[in-house]
């Protein structure tokens, strides 16, 4: 009981049996308000009339001084690049560009050539379509909008003679209607402004005075080739040199433009240099040049860079070249024009073609870059590597520069800065290779996965080549559980590998004792479509054959070699496979090991009808598996099959099938007989 004069206590009805929580707070609530303050003045940090001035005082300035923050703005790619960040890489799924159709999906390299063209092809006559009609295409329904999905307008809208119709022929890049119009405002006394004339001139140059192919489009035809070299390209075969189609030819648009021009400044002398370099004129932009100083203009550092990457093809001697380009740095200086990134990676490139001068300038060219604040892109390192793999003898000496660029890179992420910068991971990758350094390839493959490095890796097919070194090397040099660690987490999402490099993972299963393993790498590489590989399968056949192993590993070599033998028959579309003498035996004795003499005897009639000479070892082993799994019937016709191909083994084979087995009459007459000639014949 509590005494009136008592007050009750909040703890001690909540308490109280049978009654609810809350009718006790909603109860007691007055008297929480009534004595708050007495409550927490009992506490050691008192809350004084002082205290709570001071209090609203700093609050105050505190108010005075808080500035609220501008408002988040978030891209509409945000919520995508968040989701995107929460999923990881699947090793087990093809690459993400081939998930449209699982069940076209490439599974082989060759198929992944194949895929990745046919899908190449059908995304430029998409484009060429929509383009050819942007007027079926007139909506546009994605959020976030992607302007490179819609129509491009490939349709001149000005007829009239003006600068703005030339403006936009050059800007839909129709070269020929761009010079047409040119000429006629030129014609018609019009001045047309310098700085459409240096857009004209760059298209011109850019384009070798010839309107570009459409994407998807039918081929554009050069009036000046012959009929043979048409039906050439035109032709399944083309070499590497009918890529370079166009050639600067002599007075064309842009030298006859830049002839008419009343002045001609630096963007000119560009325009025409840079274009003639690019299509292989270097003896006359390097004219160009000399003309460009001889009027007194200065020249820009793109002239510099375009002048320096030609510089090996107008000298012969490799101090002659060097000094070229150690002029052109000089009148670069003298210009006070300031080098670039792609002014240094140009000499650095210019480099790998100096010979012996090449390694000591190499490293001058780095150290000026540094000098000059300006920093190595990954195709400059490239260009480095380059230059002391050819000075280097035999390989030797090519780590020691990538071991002080891997410490100069790692942890750092990249973008592309030069159209060489993809070079970079699959020359590393094989230097790495040939010198065999497992602990510095684990560093390159480090740096391809810090941040988006991986984009830097190249297309798809500089993509495999760096995955096939990088697996090879592991091969070669880690232990077999790490390699095949790897082997689950690059195949097939990021490499298909080709049979070399399957070949490969057989012989470090090999090394390691792993050969149990053998029945899934099969499996693989029926999956890969490298099941009508011969010397690939004749390896697999001849590691399982090679030695006997524990009756469980026996059993499933024998379930493998019956699924080999199914690559023989030629299924799925693909040429059979031909059955060698190799081929036959292995198969044969992996039954017989396993018990399955039945199967092993159907392989054995393989030999007469393929015409195969049985190995000696392998009848012999036929008449070991025991009276119980050998009728003395098929005893028999081992030693005929043996005699029927002249082995030498035919006596010793007669002599052991008539001491082990029970044999009619007949059989003994034919084994006695066979005996004989097999004795004489020796």
């Amino acid at each position: 009981m509590v005494s009136p004069t008592q007050k009750p206590s909040v703890y001690n009805n909540m308490a109280a049996p049978g009654r609810h929580v809350g009718h006790y707070i909603h109860r007691n609530s007055r008297f929480l308000r009534n004595n708050f303050e007495q409550l927490w003045s009992h506490r050691s940090f008192v809350c004084t009339p002082a205290l709570r001035q001071q209090a609203a005082e700093a609050s105050k300035d505190s108010t005075d001084a808080f500035v609220l923050p501008r408002k988040k703005t978030w891209s509409k790619e945000a919520v995508l690049e968040a989701l995107a960040s929460t999923v990881g890489r699947d090793p087990t799924a093809h690459p993400y560009h081939f998930q449209d159709d699982p069940y076209l999906s490439p599974r082989t390299s060759s198929e992944f050539k194949l895929y990745s063209l046919s899908q190449e092809s059908g995304r430029s006559a998409a484009k060429y379509f929509v383009n050819s009609n942007p007027k079926f295409f007139t909506k546009d329904f994605a959020e976030p909008h992607i302007p490179c999905l819609m129509p491009e307008t490939v349709s001149l809208l000005l007829e009239e003679m003006s600068e703005d119709a030339l403006k936009e022929r050059i800007s839909l890049r129709k070269v020929t209607a761009a010079v047409d119009m040119y000429d006629q405002l030129l014609q018609a006394g019009t001045a047309v402004s310098m700085e459409t004339t240096h857009e004209l001139l760059d298209l011109i140059c850019v384009y070798c005075d010839r309107d570009p192919v459409q994407e998807g489009g039918p081929q554009a035809e050069d009036p000046e080739e012959s009929g043979e070299e048409v039906k050439r390209r035109k032709g399944r075969f083309r070499r590497a040199s009918d890529l370079l189609r166009f050639t600067w030819r002599e007075n064309c648009s842009a030298e006859r433009i830049f002839q008419l021009l009343p002045e001609r400044d630096t963007r000119c002398y560009s325009a025409l240099i840079r274009g003639m370099v690019k299509h292989g004129a270097y003896a006359k932009a390097f004219s160009m040049y000399t003309d460009m100083l001889n009027q007194r203009v200065t020249a820009d550092v793109h002239i510099f860079n375009a002048l320096m990457s030609a510089a090996p093809d107008v000298r012969d001697k490799y101090n002659e070249r060097w000094d070229l380009i150690t002029e052109l740095l000089n009148q670069m200086s003298q210009q006070k024009v300031q080098p670039n990134l792609l002014t240094f990676n140009s000499v650095l490139k210019a480099l790998r073609r100096c010979g012996f001068l090449a390694k000591t300038q190499a490293l001058h060219t780095l150290s000026e870059m540094k000098a000059m604040g300006t920093a190595p892109s990954l195709a400059s390192f490239d260009h480095v590597l380059a230059v002391f793999s050819k000075a280097a003898s035999s390989g030797q000496g090519n780590t020691d520069i990538l071991q002080e660029v891997m410490s100069e890179l790692a942890g750092s992420s990249f973008t592309c800065q030069d159209p060489d910068d993809v070079l970079f991971f699959s020359s590393a990758m094989r230097i790495c290779l040939d010198n065999k350094d497992l602990e510095l390839g684990y560093k390159v493959q480090s740096l391809v996965e810090q941040g988006e490095n991986w984009r830097l890796l190249g297309d798809s097919y500089q993509q495999s080549v760096y995955y096939g070194r990088f697996f090879n090397l592991l091969c070669l040099m880690e232990h077999i559980d790490v390699a095949l660690q790897w082997y689950r987490r690059l195949i097939p999402s990021l490499y298909y590998p080709n049979p070399q490099g399957l070949k490969d993972l057989l012989q470090a299963l090999d090394t390691d004792g792993r050969l149990d393993m053998l029945p899934t790498i099969w499996k693989d590489i029926r999956s890969l479509g490298h099941d009508n590989k011969s010397d690939l399968v004749e390896e697999l056949l001849t590691l399982m054959a090679r030695d006997r192993h524990s009756p469980e590993v026996q059993e499933a070599f024998a379930a493998c070699a019956l699924d080999v033998k199914g690559a023989f028959g030629g299924d799925r579309g693909k040429a059979a496979l031909e059955w060698s003498s190799a081929s036959l035996s292995h198969v044969t004795s992996l039954l017989l090991r396993a018990n399955k003499t039945q199967q092993a005897w159907e392989m054995l009639q393989l030999f007469k009808s393929k015409n195969r000479v049985p190995e000696e070892r392998l009848l012999e082993d036929f008449l070991s598996a025991g009276c119980g799994a050998v009728s003395p019937d098929r005893a028999v016709e081992l030693v005929q099959l043996s005699a029927a191909f002249c082995l030498p083994a035919t006596p010793r084979l007669a002599q052991r099938t008539l001491a082990e087995f029970h044999v009619t009459e007949e059989q003994r007459a034919v084994l006695s007989g066979l005996e004989a000639a097999g004795e004489t014949s020796d």
